[in-house]
């Protein structure tokens, strides 16, 4: 045969091969956005009457939004880790604020989410809060040249660009509110001060990606995060948000003042010692209401930052081809369960805001189906069209995206330290702790899991059902383990928590 025509026909029987689905097409980008704190107090998902968060809300409505959206773990540090690598805090032993993960051997070379995009062409940005610290190591400053020298093994960054590191931004000369009890931690502050919008970190954080956003080069794919500290505390609001909200008793969460006596004593091992004051403490001090509207103001303020993102993402031409998904890291307790903050595995803890919009997404869907922050790896790969990985613990949610009614095959698990785990179903609420106490809410009749059906025999079964879902997989804290870190001996009967022993007659600390 004639080389030039081999040659030809080569190139030709080339050219017709099927090509791997993630180098068929052009890929979208991707706007990953994070809210710190964020429960459901959110527009669309109904979890506070008055929630003003018109911009999440629109974008939920040009896609999908997952009314049953949960977290892996209720506190930052794991809850991220989780989402980023792809696998559970059971799996990890990563529970508390510490450690990093990659200072821990097992985990140090695992491929993150965005590492994924950036091995597969898509240029990575971030700023302000992704992982527990921040954008995580490595990667430029904004859009400075790495320093000559470094070597060619370096490890690749998290994100190639990082940008404003983001965080409280203007703060007062002094706390607002009075001295908290167990630390009175500098964190533990809300309220209004005079500043502008402008100093709060999460200002500018929005300016930096609206910047990125209308510069980044369209040749190349973007995989752009961009991460909110607010309504995590302090909460410090301006005027004009703050009056958004009424100065009155209707603003507070409807709660129950026995609602702990149905509930095990180990739920309190959860949360023993936190900066986070008890209910008691935010009624006696005058601070409930105060705390309650500067939560919600923050809320509608990072919702317009939000906008301002969006907003910058029409006018670049580029809404058309970009996936955003908005998720919040984890809930936040307001008074409920006699408590502020985090640290627990009911509803106002686990479940968070979590919406898809974009290429390959249905438009106007409410989910009710189970999901999980796990699901987003898997997710984002499948939607951008990039090699599927195996080593992932989430489930696509590509299906619910496409027929919000499309069946799911398990519920949405979340773990805080090992043996204590969360299953949620579309109608139950089941909770194991580690000493084998349980929980169980029906979630359709009782909402605000006001009363524990643990022990009644009539749901037995339900029980069982949802024991079958508690990780097979539940590792000790990883080596380094710091701060919320709880663990337990059932051969004495005592648990530990931050380092201190706690035994069944402790009194709780208030």
């Amino acid at each position: 045969m004639n080389r030039c025509l081999f040659l030809t026909l080569a190139l030709a029987s080339l050219l017709a091969a099927p090509r791997p689905a993630w180098a068929a097409a052009p890929r979208p980008n991707v706007l990953f956005i994070a809210i710190d704190d964020q429960n459901d107090w959110i527009g669309h998902l109904g979890g506070h009457p008055l929630a003003k968060t018109p911009h999440i809300d629109a974008l939920a409505a040009r896609g999908t939004a997952f009314l049953n959206a949960h977290i892996q773990s209720p506190l930052c540090n794991p809850c991220r880790t989780s989402l980023l690598l792809g696998l559970r805090p059971t799996t990890t032993g990563i529970y508390g604020l510490a450690p990093w993960f990659r200072n821990v051997p097992a985990w140090k070379d695992r491929v993150a989410l965005p590492q994924h995009f950036a091995a597969h062409g898509y240029r990575t940005l971030a700023t302000g809060k992704i992982y527990h610290g921040g954008t995580g190591g490595g990667g430029a400053k904004s859009k400075a040249k790495r320093k000559p020298g470094v070597p060619a093994a370096e490890p690749p960054p998290e994100f190639q660009v990082r940008g404003t590191a983001g965080g409280i931004g203007a703060r007062p000369e002094k706390k607002l509110i009075p001295p908290t009890p167990m630390g009175d931690h500098p964190l533990m502050d809300w309220g209004v001060f005079p500043h502008r919008d402008e100093d709060k970190g999460d200002y500018q954080v929005a300016s930096w990606t609206v910047a990125q956003i209308r510069s980044v080069p369209r040749d190349q794919p973007f995989f752009l995060a961009a991460g909110f500290f607010l309504p995590h505390v302090p909460c410090y609001v301006t005027q004009k948000w703050y009056d958004l909200y009424p100065d009155d008793d209707s603003v507070l969460p409807v709660i129950r003042e026995d609602d702990r006596n149905d509930t095990p004593r180990f739920s309190w091992y959860l949360h023993w010692e936190l900066p986070e004051p008890r209910l008691k403490w935010v009624k006696e001090n005058h601070q409930w209401k105060n705390l309650v509207r500067s939560y919600l103001a923050c809320t509608t303020f990072v919702d317009s930052q939000i906008g301002r993102i969006l907003d910058a993402l029409d006018e670049c031409g580029l809404a058309d081809n970009t996936v955003v998904v908005v998720w919040g890291d984890h809930g936040w307790h307001l008074g409920e369960k006699g408590i502020t903050g985090k640290n627990t595995l009911w509803d106002r803890s686990t479940r968070v805001p979590l919406v898809f919009a974009g290429p390959g997404v249905q438009a106007g869907q409410r989910c009710t189906r189970p999901a999980e922050l796990l699901d987003i790896y898997p997710t984002l790969v499948e939607l951008c069209g990039l090699p599927p990985r195996t080593d992932l613990e989430g489930i696509s949610l590509l299906p619910q995206l496409r027929d919000a009614a499309a069946p799911r095959e398990r519920p949405a698990i979340t773990s805080h330290n090992q043996g204590n785990h969360g299953i949620r179903s579309e109608r139950w609420r089941y909770i194991r702790y580690a000493d084998g106490s349980e929980e169980l809410y029906d979630m359709q009749s009782d909402p605000r899991e006001w009363t524990n059906l643990a022990g009644r025999a009539e749901y037995a079964a339900v029980i069982e059902e949802h024991r079958r879902w508690l990780p097979k997989i539940d590792q000790p804290p990883a080596p380094g383990s710091a701060h919320r870190v709880l663990t337990y001996d059932r051969t004495t009967d005592e648990a530990v928590w931050e380092g201190k022993t706690v035994r069944r007659n402790d009194p709780i600390p208030e």
